[in-house]
């Protein structure tokens, strides 16, 4: 699947108490809504089989949100949240740029921590539920490494 076709209807999820959309939309500050927002997907992911290797890695080419295995692929995962659908699913707001980005943030980042076995890009969206709580979208391998 890519981001050009976006999944059905995702599995709810929800995050703990103080990750909570409503925290969220206090939060005037987009780095702290970013951290929100991350620390309720980094939770999510570990409920998933994911474990983490490094968050928020900044280089010359970019920032990485997580960084984290699953099973023996090591996938770098960009994280979104939205609060409202106005401009669509979290997940659509990752333009083909911040891919290219992406793309050369992770060779960096493999060129200084060499990894032996498959590498993926991953997008993990989360959108405010009406119900309460986050609806969570994971797209496993959104766009080609290369």
């Amino acid at each position: 699947m890519s981001l050009a076709d976006p999944p059905g209807p995702p599995p709810p999820g929800r995050a703990s108490a103080t990750n909570e959309p409503d925290d969220f939309s206090r939060i005037t500050h987009h780095r702290g809504r970013g951290a929100m927002g991350e620390e309720a997907a980094v939770a999510w992911l570990l409920t998933q089989g994911y474990v983490t290797v490094e968050r928020n890695v900044t280089n010359p080419c970019g920032e990485i949100d997580l960084v984290a295995r699953e099973g023996d692929t090591l996938a770098f995962v960009e994280i979104k949240a939205r609060l409202t659908d106005a401009y669509g699913p979290a997940i659509s707001s990752i333009p083909r740029s911040k891919q290219r980005r992406l793309a050369r943030a992770a060779s960096l980042y493999l060129a200084t921590h060499p990894w032996g076995g498959p590498c993926r890009f991953d997008v993990l969206g989360l959108d405010a539920s009406p119900a309460g709580g986050w609806i969570y979208t994971l797209i496993r391998d959104a766009f080609p490494v290369g």
